[in-house]
């Protein structure tokens, strides 16, 4: 197996399709319920984990399935064509719900449909990439990710205002348009590594990792866990901060958002290749010591002060000083996420790499769920004041510092052909 940049970047249009659906949805769905169904900070963040909540069940078990099915066209490729344009015809319909019972269903439709496919098409990846080079091209993925996020961060905020369905209606055609790419173009191994003895439930593997003496698999996930509570407890909430706290227009926070991708796709690469010659875990912490300085300060400045403007910049546009903080961020968060699925399937072997990846996304999903719903019931017990989104973050980015330090495994195998 070869590592080839060309069929990287075109596999990365699948991880391209899943950001701009979920980097809309969390930026938009959050206004729609605060400011269309008038609900409370508490019940919008309860509301923003209903689709991990489905998830949790469907994607760690998706990808243990996908490690056993044989097709014409594939292991994974199956998952995509069916989910992917569920999805799409979901989403695009979120705007146009009028009544809250539909704009649910909508939205309930859009994610179980999302999650049938985004563990198979993250898979993928390590599916047709050497272990060396898996950091590398993680950090392409990420990088095409960055860019569907900085579509509908950046193109979504102007077309928002235009009409609230436009960012919905363009996001449901790119995911059609990319998964349609990833299926022409990318052909997934003809052969895989067979045991004989049957192989273990994700459930399974979860009790193997509980029971295993070097705890280095257990402690990454739990680092996994814990910094995407902080992430996933402001996201959900940034673009309600900027425009209640900080008492900007709708559209603002999704452009402000757009700032932090910007960085998060120039070092997605670098971030990649950096780990790759100094190590994934120096580059994972460091990106956690940057993140939390960042929150930190996002907390203790004052609304004028993040609202000072320092310039203007091409695409990016007037920058403040809460988007130079992000645009920081935006490169810790790219040390951290470039490198953390690489960590976790490097610790098994080839032949389960879907499980891993499933288990990977159950940490993921399980953080996704408490992150927005810490938030929404602090936001809420302090009376709806949303500055508060930027107070336990940094809690769980430096409990994932703690874990991070013990882990021993997970670095790039060596000897393996390139």
């Amino acid at each position: 197996m070869k590592f080839n940049y060309g069929k990287i970047f075109l596999l990365g249009f699948g991880f391209f399709g899943v950001s701009i659906i979920w980097a809309t949805y969390n930026a938009f769905v959050p206004l729609f319920l605060a400011n269309k169904f008038a609900l409370n900070a508490a019940v919008v963040g309860f509301f923003m984990t209903l689709d991990n909540i489905a998830a949790l069940f469907i994607q760690p078990t998706v990808g243990a399935f996908s490690d056993r099915m044989r097709t014409r066209i594939g292991r994974r490729m199956p998952f995509l064509l069916i989910g992917a344009p569920i999805a799409a015809a979901a989403f695009g319909l979120i705007p146009l719900a009028g009544v809250l019972p539909l704009f649910v269903a909508c939205t309930v439709t859009t994610i179980l449909s999302m999650a049938l496919w985004r563990t198979p098409v993250v898979a993928l990846m390590p599916d047709v990439t050497p272990s060396r080079y898996r950091s590398q091209a993680n950090g392409i993925i990420n990088f095409m990710g960055g860019i569907g996020s900085i579509i509908a961060y950046l193109i979504g905020s102007k077309l928002y205002n235009l009409d609230p369905a436009y960012p919905f209606w363009l996001g449901s055609v790119l995911v059609l348009v990319a998964v349609a790419l990833v299926f022409i173009f990318v052909k997934e191994p003809k052969e895989y590594e067979v045991k004989a003895e049957k192989q273990p439930s994700i459930w399974e593997s979860l009790r193997s990792i509980w029971s295993e003496q070097d705890k280095s698999p257990l402690l990454i996930l739990l680092a996994i866990f814990s910094w995407f509570v902080a992430y996933n407890a402001v996201e959900a909430f940034f673009t309600l901060y900027v425009n209640r706290h900080l008492g900007q227009p709708e559209a603002e926070g999704t452009r402000l958002l757009g700032q932090l991708s910007v960085a998060f796709v120039l070092f997605a690469l670098p971030s990649g290749y950096i780990a790759g010659r100094l190590g994934r875990k120096p580059v994972i912490i460091t990106g956690l010591l940057i993140m939390t300085a960042c929150i930190l300060s996002m907390f203790f400045l004052d609304s004028q002060t993040l609202l000072t403007p320092l310039t203007k910049l091409p695409v990016l546009g007037v920058v403040p000083v809460l988007g130079l903080l992000l645009i920081i961020a935006g490169i810790g968060w790219a040390c951290i996420n470039i490198n953390s699925l690489p960590m976790v399937v490097d610790t098994t072997t080839d032949d389960r790499i879907g499980t891993y990846t499933g288990l990977y996304y159950l940490f993921s999903t399980l953080a996704a769920i408490a992150g927005p719903n810490i938030n929404g019931q602090l936001i809420h017990l302090m009376g709806e004041d949303y500055n508060m989104i930027t107070m336990a973050a940094p809690i769980f980015f430096v409990l994932a510092l703690v874990f991070m330090l013990f882990v021993r495994r997970g670095e790039a195998k060596t000897g393996t052909a390139g």
